[in-house]
């Protein structure tokens, strides 16, 4: 253990990352620099450097960074083009942040000259995985030290007593009961453990923090109109926006309309299956409105090779290959798709509910002179059709032949 000399942690400031600062500089001997991100998890971020200073480390060994923007920009936005869902539900809020982290771990790492990074993900999680997947992707020869898989503190009362053992400031003890484990980026806010590792009791009501329950939302719904541009949000109701400031404006106006709530069992890439409790109020708008933007701009046969990838890019997302070539490669095909995803979606918002209420596009495949159900003045000829059928048929009718 001795042998690392200087670590990068990942560091909220939390009971777990304040208790395993501490245990790296005694298990280790080492410096420890922490780094926070500030994602948008709606909390301030700043109190991390006080905590961080109460445990010895230097001013120039802090770092917080607001990365909302690049966070958006670079990772939920690209995630977005492709209609990601995992297992159908999961809107991947956790999974796509993981990526980023990873990325300015091993930055912070080589401009401090640290020879390790450190993570809180504990050895059951999928965290663990992507933490580490992109640290090796970035940098090939980076040394991590997990410490949930080398120590015996392996339950919230012993973390505790770590801490007040070592006179460790922790805030919000909430006695021997396990609270909720919770992560919140821009993206979204999910909770885990407690009474919802019983799969069949339902999740308090008091829980939820970002949206209000749907039969509590207002009566009156709301009308909005997204602007796309090459298959990315870049303005609310004709004003323009930063990537961030979208999904911000979305969480805040779906929030008061009770959407975005989605309760999973999932599998875990290490395994196990996990049930989870997600909000993700502007992500779940988001979606609803990309595809209605696509239905009208996208080749059919594009399209249907899309949802065909989605699935497996979900899951190159949620295992924690976003660094692999083949999410790069994935990625160039979906972004070469969205080239002509512009124009705009009127949506309908209420008690929990998107719906569409119309889409337009200068870029649109939609012509209603042959789509019209009126007379399309030979746009159309409807006897095409019948040959068209008979070609389509004629494998089924010759089987059908044999066979009868």
């Amino acid at each position: 253990m001795s042998s690392v000399n200087k670590v990068v942690l990942a560091y909220s400031g939390g009971l777990d990352t304040s208790v395993i600062l501490r245990w790296l500089q005694e298990e280790y001997e080492c410096e420890v620099v922490t780094f926070t991100a500030d994602l948008g998890q709606g909390e301030e971020v700043e109190p991390a450097r006080s905590k961080a200073k109460l445990l010895g480390i230097k001013d120039q060994d802090i770092f917080i960074e607001d990365l909302r923007e690049e966070f958006v920009r670079d990772f939920v936005y690209p995630m977005m083009r492709c209609n990601t869902i995992y297992e159908g539900e999961y809107l991947l809020g956790t999974s796509i942040a993981r990526p980023l982290i990873a990325k300015r771990l091993v930055e912070i790492a080589a401009e401090v000259g640290a020879d390790a990074i450190s993570h809180g993900a504990t050895g059951k999680g999928n965290d663990q995985v992507r933490f580490e997947l992109g640290a090796y992707a970035l940098s090939p020869d980076v040394k991590v030290i997990a410490p949930w898989r080398e120590w015996d503190l392996n339950s919230r009362e012993k973390l505790l007593a770590y801490a007040a053992d070592r006179q460790i400031p922790i805030e919000a003890k909430r006695g021997t009961k396990s609270p909720y484990s919770m992560d919140a980026n821009l993206l979204h806010i999910s909770y885990e453990g407690d009474q919802l590792e019983d799969p069949w009791v339902e999740a308090e009501d008091d829980m939820w923090r970002w949206t209000v329950a749907p039969e509590q939302a207002p009566d009156q719904a709301l009308e909005i109109t997204l602007s796309f541009t090459a298959g990315d949000i870049t303005a609310i109701d004709g004003k323009p926006m930063s990537p961030a400031t979208v999904l911000a404006t979305l969480n805040e106006i779906g929030g008061k309309h009770g959407i975005g709530r989605d309760d999973i069992v999932e599998n875990r890439y290490v395994g196990m299956k996990s049930r989870g409790c997600y909000e993700t109020p502007g992500g779940t708008i988001m979606l609803k409105a990309h595809r209605a933007i696509e239905s009208i701009t996208l080749d059919r046969e594009v399209a249907h090779l899309k949802d065909e990838l989605m699935p497996r890019y979900a899951s190159v997302i949620y295992n924690g290959y976003w660094w692999s070539p083949e999410r790069h490669m994935l990625q160039a095909a979906i972004d070469h798709s969205q080239a002509y995803v512009n124009g705009d979606v009127r949506l309908k918002l209420y008690k929990g509910s998107v719906s569409v209420l119309g889409r337009q596009s200068n870029d649109s495949l939609f012509d209603e002179k042959i789509a019209t159900f009126e007379d399309d003045e030979g746009a159309y000829h409807q006897r095409d059709a019948e040959g068209f059928i008979k070609l389509n048929a004629l494998r089924m009718r010759i089987a059908g032949r044999k066979r009868a």
